[in-house]
């Protein structure tokens, strides 16, 4: 009896015995995942002693062919490593150690599946290996915990009836921190989304090299601690409509995701593991994994600050004409910003005739040609606001007339969708852009996945919740806790246009939303650590040229803030809590630092100065600055041999401090 139950078992294992694996470790050796090829392909991934992931299964169905990774027959299977440098364009940093090791296997139903493990994370594609085209049913993407944890969830921002309706949305959001079990079924979240694990390592989910693809969002349908993949699928129509007319609506929807090409390499899905919550607010997986540069010139990309007027309400005020769209009050700016160092001047919506969603028709208003000669001669650009039909109608003609006008580039925005069309038109409009050496800023739209790589005209993106959400909400909405929360998570896909800047400041209880005359919540050391910790390749000066003349040492201070660096560390930091940042920009290094809602003092280690003697001009929030927000003190300090320096913040306050050789 006791042998026949041997038997009975060792028969019973079989099936798992017949499931080949494949293991690949970081070149650290600490993170380990293993693929199980099965009737299911799955992955499960460790981090020392630590399960990151259980067996999370991953498939994707063709329409009238195969479901990838289920039935799948394995044909090779190939490891290698990779250690090399990556010259990064317009970035927190020039160099990228681009180290990792690779895992290709091969299957006989035409396609492969890859996997790179970093020290910092793990990623997975598909790739077609057909000669022809294939269309997408669907894609399965899961990620299994192992437990109940929370996580930090960045649910579509408004209310819906349905799924479906959220496919619309603006892609700006605030966190809801909850258990995985308790996320809404009924909502939509963005992705990168990060998942609190024990002793204190942090998971989070993002992608990168989307490219004719729909964006991933993820869900928690059953109420289990795994989170699962949803895609908008494929138009089928759309009508114009939405903001001023100049969205397209969609209308209608086929059954499939994308209509993808011979040889297609599908984004990338990217678990990064961090031990401390420093290490995400410093990843570089996305803009490793994105496609390279396919500009061979970048001579005549500039990034830079702008002076911005939308968020100031034209809020010019000492000056004998009315403050608006006109050529006058933008002749201002651009004087304002030659004095001040600042590359460009923005038009943003209004100079184009409303709700015609045309370019070509400039209200009377405005003297275009006026403006581009005026800002030549000061030595600053102009780019322009556009709606996206407008742009989008009449691409490659409206490139070419701006350009030939010496336009430097162009805002876009209310695109407001990530499916495959919509995806497409990014990298066409990036392609057509730096065809005519034009920029582009992308608003309205959803977050990086590594185009600013791939194109790197394309400069800078919005899809954050920004300062310009403080023009109409009072202290109800907590954007200070939102701003040490952000960098963590959204700011690990890539730079942000969360155009900071205010020259008016508000506590927690004194803050209001006025159109006319918008503040910021937090101090105003707050606004200025901004520069610093916030990436953002193409920086805005929000507020008006009238309070920074009002408050040229602090205008000082942020149009020297270079907008792109050499060298970028994550000194200390928490989600939610607060942050410091240190960024070097040739010999002179800059640190930012910022808090939540609690006073706080930091402790900053400068170790990395190495030798010499160094001085800092600090800005640190006043001795009244959790009452007047504006308060702050300017002083000159010597950075101490031991480079132990102990900072006050204020409630929602913060620091800045360009440190350079004595």
């Amino acid at each position: 009896m006791k042998h026949t139950l041997t038997i009975l078992l060792l028969a019973l294992a079989l099936p798992n015995w017949a499931q080949k694996k494949y293991q690949l470790k970081s070149p650290n050796g600490k993170l380990v995942t293993t693929v199980s090829l099965g009737d299911q392909i799955s992955y499960l991934i460790t981090h020392e002693s630590d399960t990151i992931l259980k067996p999370s299964p991953l498939a994707m169905a063709l329409e009238n062919g195969p479901t990838w990774g289920r039935g799948s027959h394995l044909s090779s299977a190939k490891t290698h490593a990779v250690n090399q440098q990556i010259s990064a364009l317009f970035y927190k940093r020039n160099q990228i150690t681009d180290q990792y090791q690779e895992l290709v296997l091969q299957f006989k139903e035409n396609f492969s599946l890859i996997f790179r493990a970093y020290n910092q994370g793990v990623a997975y594609r598909f790739v077609s290996n057909s000669n022809q085209a294939i269309v997408v049913k669907n894609e399965e993407a899961r990620f299994n915990f192992g437990k109940d944890f929370n996580a930090y969830v960045p649910y579509v921002k408004g209310k819906y009836k349905d799924l479906e309706s959220q496919y619309f949305n603006s892609f700006e959001n605030e966190y809801t921190y909850t258990a995985l079990s308790k996320m809404s079924a009924d909502k939509l979240a963005f992705s990168p989304l990060v998942v609190s694990l024990d002793k204190g390592k942090k998971v989070c989910l993002a992608e990168a090299d989307l490219e004719s693809y729909p964006g991933m969002y993820l869900v928690n349908k059953d109420g289990s601690t795994s989170l699962q993949s949803d895609f908008a699928p494929y138009p089928t129509a759309t009508k114009q409509g939405g903001h001023n007319e100049l969205q397209q609506l969609v209308t209608s929807r086929e059954p499939y995701l994308a209509k993808s090409q011979a040889k297609a390499k599908f984004p990338w899905r990217i678990v990064i593991v961090s031990t401390n919550d420093t290490e995400l607010a410093d990843n570089d997986m996305v803009y490793q994994l994105a496609a390279p540069s396919r500009l061979a010139d970048v001579s005549w990309v500039k990034p830079g600050k702008v002076a911005w007027e939308w968020w100031n309400h034209w809020g010019i005020s000492k000056v004998d004409f009315e403050a608006g769209v006109n050529t006058q009050t933008y002749q201002a700016y651009i004087d304002f910003a030659a004095k001040n160092n600042i590359e460009y001047v923005i038009l943003d919506e209004g100079w184009a005739v409303n709700k015609k969603a045309d370019l070509f028709q400039v209200v009377p208003e405005i003297d275009l040609k006026k403006l581009i000669a005026h800002g030549k001669a000061k030595n600053v650009g102009i780019i322009l606001w556009a709606g996206y039909y407008a742009f989008e109608r009449d691409l490659e003609k409206v490139c070419k007339h701006y350009s030939e006008m010496g336009v430097k580039g162009f805002k876009i925005d209310f695109m407001d969708r990530d499916d495959q069309p919509m995806v497409d038109f990014h990298y066409r409009a990036a392609e057509i852009a730096a065809k005519y050496q034009l920029m582009l800023d992308f608003h309205g739209t959803y977050k990086p996945t590594g185009i600013n790589r791939t194109y790197p005209n394309v400069i800078n993106f919005e899809a954050v919740h920004g300062l310009e959400q403080m023009k109409w909400t009072g202290p109800e909405l907590d954007q200070v806790t939102y701003d040490v929360t952000m960098p963590f998570i959204r700011m690990v896909a890539g730079p942000i246009d969360y155009t900071q800047g205010a020259m008016r400041n508000a506590t927690k209880r004194t803050h209001r939303g006025i159109n006319d005359e918008p503040m910021s919540q937090g101090t105003r050391c707050r606004q200025l650590a901004q520069y610093v910790i916030f990436e953002s390749p193409l920086n805005m000066l929000c507020d008006s040229p009238t309070n920074y003349e009002k408050e040229q040492e602090c205008t000082d201070f942020i149009s020297a803030v270079p907008t792109v660096w050499d060298q970028s560390i994550a000194l200390d930091g928490q989600i939610g809590k607060h942050l410091t940042i240190a960024r070097k920009k040739g010999d002179v290094w800059y640190v930012g630092g910022m808090t939540n809602w609690d006073a706080r003092k930091a402790a900053l280690d400068l170790s990395f100065l190495g030798e010499g003697n160094y001085v800092a001009e600090l800005y640190r929030d006043g001795a009244n600055a959790n009452r007047i927000a504006s308060d702050y003190q300017k002083e000159t300090v010597t950075i101490p041999a031991n480079r132990k320096m102990a900072l006050n913040m204020a409630k929602g306050g913060g620091f800045a401090m360009k440190i350079y050789k004595k």
